[in-house]
């Protein structure tokens, strides 16, 4: 079987939506653990009510070795997954797993990435700057922050009166839907990537 780990910094509902595509038969696939960067976060309590494995590599306790931490206890799976994973990867483990690693960013790329643009401050920026149109993208990882090749993207309405609030909640239901369905897409090996930009073999139903 598929074999996926899944690395999370807060609430988990990305989390979530591949637990319940797992449950649902959509993915077949397992999540062998769950990495937290902290203590406390609600993305463990979600692993943990579904039985499944979880560990806690803080930075502030590894600092420069954090992503060394976390290969230790990802050799063995097929993919990563960031779920809402704040910190960024480096080293061996961008090596050992080139094109095996898997983000979620709340913007549509090249809009509103990179370095310090993440969760609200995403939402935050897309409010100020009047943009029409906002959405979700799941990427490949590479050593460039959100630079990786884009699997695949969706849009949501930014309204006159949308707060970042709202705006955030609106990605997320798009985030539910896209994440679940890259991971489904790499596990049945439909993706191909040529020159930094994904083929998808066969498109899925949602």
């Amino acid at each position: 079987m598929f074999k996926i780990a899944v690395l999370a910094s807060g609430r988990g509902t990305n989390l979530q939506a591949i637990i319940d595509k797992i449950k649902d038969g959509y993915i077949n696939a397992s999540i062998e653990i769950v990495i937290g960067s902290k203590e406390g976060i609600y993305a463990l309590e979600r692993a943990k009510k579904n039985n499944i494995k979880t560990s806690v590599v803080s930075k502030k306790e590894f600092g420069k070795e954090t992503s060394n931490e976390i290969l230790k206890l990802v050799e063995n799976v097929d993919l990563i997954v960031l779920a809402g994973y704040l910190s960024i990867l480096e080293g061996e483990i961008l090596n050992k797993f080139k094109n095996r690693i898997i983000n979620i960013h709340p913007s549509l790329i090249p809009a509103f990435c990179g370095d310090k643009m993440y969760g609200e401050y995403v939402h935050k920026a897309v409010i100020e700057k009047g943009v029409k149109y906002s959405g979700c993208t799941v990427h490949f990882v590479n050593e460039e922050v959100d630079g990786g090749a884009i699997i695949l993207q969706d849009i949501v309405n930014v309204d006159f009166n949308d707060t970042y609030e709202t705006l955030q909640k609106k990605v997320l239901v798009k985030e539910h839907i896209a994440l679940p369905k890259a991971i489904k897409l790499i596990s049945e090996d439909k993706i191909q990537i040529v020159e930094n930009k994904v083929s998808i073999k066969e498109e899925v139903c949602i």
